[in-house]
């Protein structure tokens, strides 16, 4: 089914004809209900769990990762969003009643959720398959038809996801896939879809959303992080470390949401470093379904986490583990070594823009204080973690870190629970996917009140002849009590 795959590039001119086709199946599959909605669903959960190895093979050559990550996720994330919608979209979706104040009795009031129209997707190259397909699922389902511009970086993952989309047989024009660059990216921004998901990088976001503003287009923007991870001296140390590996590498540290700062309380510091740098030297690094890390995905990021490095061993930075870029040997392949960086200060470029490889800095902190302020210290708010062994306190500094996503004795991981909200705050983008809001936002929200209309008059409409004195012994009869 997914074997010997074309890539057809989608012409700059084809997609005016890609938005009449989207607008015209809207009209349509907004009417659909949504126990036919779940029934594609379905299919197309069928389809990833019986193409599983296939998929696998094609996203490992695709990104250079490795398939136990290929699996986990990229393509396990997937079904489970599946099912998770499959069990509680229609909740999410359905109308909601809602309260209704006293000085509107007789009257009833809910929250009805209505598809918003064209849905524009541009998804990035670093979780090809999910963060493609995720967004999809959940605007097709909210009764949207929807255009997915995969990301040009890995073209095989996007012509996999036309192909699947295919199979689905959802009724044409409900979800088409444009195969192409940046100029595709941005003719289809042009031609006015009612909503944009990008998930990408900040300067990009910030392009889409200025074009946006131009029609006044609603837009998810699911951006760039500087994630910190705080560990106490009270915590796991052993376990830190481990988090602290995983979250700052899987995936070659080409995550949102990776460990990229580590701040360590000074009287563990030494230790925690000796047992970080454990760690990392027990991992391999190679193609195979037991290897731990794969490849470098972009050759452009490569040359960003250059950049960072030496600009840290430029200011005075120590690798403890990994080599100097001039050292890198890359004639097999984008595998770049694992870094872990100490004697690092906060004005580095390493510790403030988003690194994207497999770079760990580590900097001590003196109290909670100093920790929080530096894990608040850069533009970025997508996601932190929390390492204690008192719950409290741990809580106690997770409410004080500017972030869309917090993390207490792990990493990483709430992205994965389909039940929760996922975004940032500050340039780590706008708005939420997942949960019940991730269905909600692509729909208006309509408010509806219902009168039964049997009164021929209500006591706010006129006359207002002699209803002042009702209306002021109203208001202070409900409203004049402290209670």
């Amino acid at each position: 089914m997914f074997a010997n795959l074309t890539i057809h590039d989608t012409k700059l001119e084809e997609c005016q004809g890609l938005y009449r086709c989207a607008w015209t199946s809207f009209h349509i599959w907004k009417h659909s209900s949504f126990q036919d909605r779940i029934l594609y669903m379905r299919k197309m959960r069928s389809l990833i769990v019986a193409h599983l190895d296939q998929l696998i093979d094609i996203i490992c050559a695709d990104t250079g990762k490795v398939p136990v990550e290929a699996v986990t996720a990229d393509l396990l994330t997937v079904v489970d969003y599946l099912k998770h919608v499959e069990k509680h979209g229609v909740k999410a979706l359905r109308p909601q009643k809602v309260p209704t104040p006293l000085t509107l009795f007789g009257r009833r009031s809910c929250i009805e959720y209505q598809p918003r129209g064209v849905v524009l997707v541009i998804s990035p190259w670093n979780y090809p398959f999910q963060l493609s397909l995720v967004p999809v699922i959940a605007a097709v389902f909210a009764g949207n038809s929807v255009i997915l511009k995969p990301s040009e970086v890995t073209p095989k993952v996007g012509a996999a996801i036309k192909r699947l989309i295919e199979l689905c047989e959802f009724p044409p024009g409900v979800v088409q896939v444009a195969l192409g660059g940046k100029d595709l990216g941005a003719e289809l921004v042009k031609g006015g879809p009612d909503y944009i998901f990008f998930t990408g990088s900040v300067r990009t976001g910030k392009t889409i959303q200025q074009e946006a503003a131009k029609r006044l287009i609603p837009t998810t923007l699911e951006l760039g992080g500087k994630d910190p991870m705080i560990v106490c001296a009270d915590a796991n140390l052993k376990r830190a470390a481990k988090g602290a590996v995983w979250g700052a590498f899987t995936n070659m540290g080409q995550v949102c949401m990776s460990v990229e700062r580590l701040y360590v309380e000074r009287s563990v510091h030494d230790q925690f470093v000796t047992l970080l740098v454990a760690e990392v030297e027990k991992l391999t690094q190679g193609s195979g379904s037991d290897h731990d890390l794969g490849a470098m995905t972009w050759p452009g990021q490569v040359e960003i986490v250059k950049e960072h490095v030496n600009d840290a061993l430029t200011r005075g930075a120590k690798l403890l583990t990994g080599l100097p870029p001039d050292k890198w040997d890359l004639s097999k392949g984008l595998f770049i070594p694992l870094m872990v960086l100490v004697d690092v200060t906060p004005e580095m470029k390493i510790m403030q823009e988003e690194t994207f490889g497999p770079v760990l800095p580590v900097m001590p902190f003196e109290d909670i204080d100093e920790a929080v302020r530096l894990a608040n210290g850069t533009s970025f708010g997508l996601n932190a973690s929390v390492w204690s062994s008192d719950l409290k306190k741990a809580r106690r500094i997770a409410r004080e870190l500017v972030s869309g996503n917090v993390v207490i004795n792990d990493v990483i991981i709430s992205v994965a629970n389909p039940h929760l909200p996922f975004g940032g705050v500050k340039e780590s983008g706008i708005g939420r996917y997942h949960g019940e809001v991730g269905l909600q936002t692509f729909c208006h929200q309509r408010a509806v009140v219902v009168s039964r209309g049997r009164r021929k008059s209500e006591l706010n409409w006129y006359p207002y002849r002699g209803k002042l004195a009702l209306f002021k012994k109203m208001v202070k009869l409900l409203y004049g009590r402290k209670r």
